[in-house]
């Protein structure tokens, strides 16, 4: 079965139309997870279910493109903080909460929905290698400013994946009921921390 939106929208009341059915189809997923179906999206973004198949072949199919807007939304804001990051060299407490407040802010918004797409959105090799190639610049990064404060224990590496992996596992799969919570992010990044 393809997933891929069918067409591209050209014109501006298209790419309206597209923007209307993504944004229903965020709200009616995050309120009915994987139940969702294409007729109350439609009915939520108030065009037929024709319109909605001009433009997507199923719900997989917007569920990726949500998915896909979120990624991209992701590697901007965290390229930012961390471009940011590197040229200003806080204290590791201050950049620690920077990358923890960067990635609460990307997920407070439908914590449902989040972890929605992160279990079904990626089907293809080439996105499970997009999303390891995010997770291995993350960790990179990370790594970097552990090192640069003289933390991270023996191995600056795999206590920087850890850290990368653990707090996406909290917004993905733990924090999906509730807003994505900071604070509970950077107590959870300071305990897997070694002393130092």
């Amino acid at each position: 079965m393809d997933d891929r939106p069918r067409k591209l929208p050209r014109q501006r009341r298209a790419r309206e139309t597209v923007e209307t059915l993504l944004e229903a189809a965020a709200q009616v997923f995050s309120r009915e997870g994987a139940a969702a179906t294409t007729n109350r999206i439609a009915e939520r973004a108030g065009v037929s279910i024709g319109t909605l198949y001009q433009y997507f072949p199923n719900k997989t199919a917007m569920l990726r493109a949500l998915a896909e807007r979120h990624f991209l939304a992701a590697a901007t804001g965290l390229g930012e903080v961390f471009a940011r990051l590197r040229s200003e060299e806080p204290p590791f407490d201050e950049t620690l909460r920077a990358i923890v407040t960067a990635v609460a802010d990307l997920h407070r918004d439908r914590p449902a929905l989040h972890a929605l797409m992160h279990r079904v959105a990626l089907r293809l090799p080439a996105e499970w290698e997009a999303m390891r190639a995010f997770e291995d610049y993350l960790v990179a990064e990370v790594e970097f400013h552990l090192r640069r404060c003289g933390r991270g224990g023996a191995d600056p590496q795999f206590t920087a994946r850890t850290l990368v992996h653990a707090v996406d596992t909290q917004v993905h799969r733990v924090m999906t009921r509730h807003t994505v919570d900071a604070d509970a992010l950077l107590v959870l990044a300071r305990q897997l921390l070694p002393e130092g």
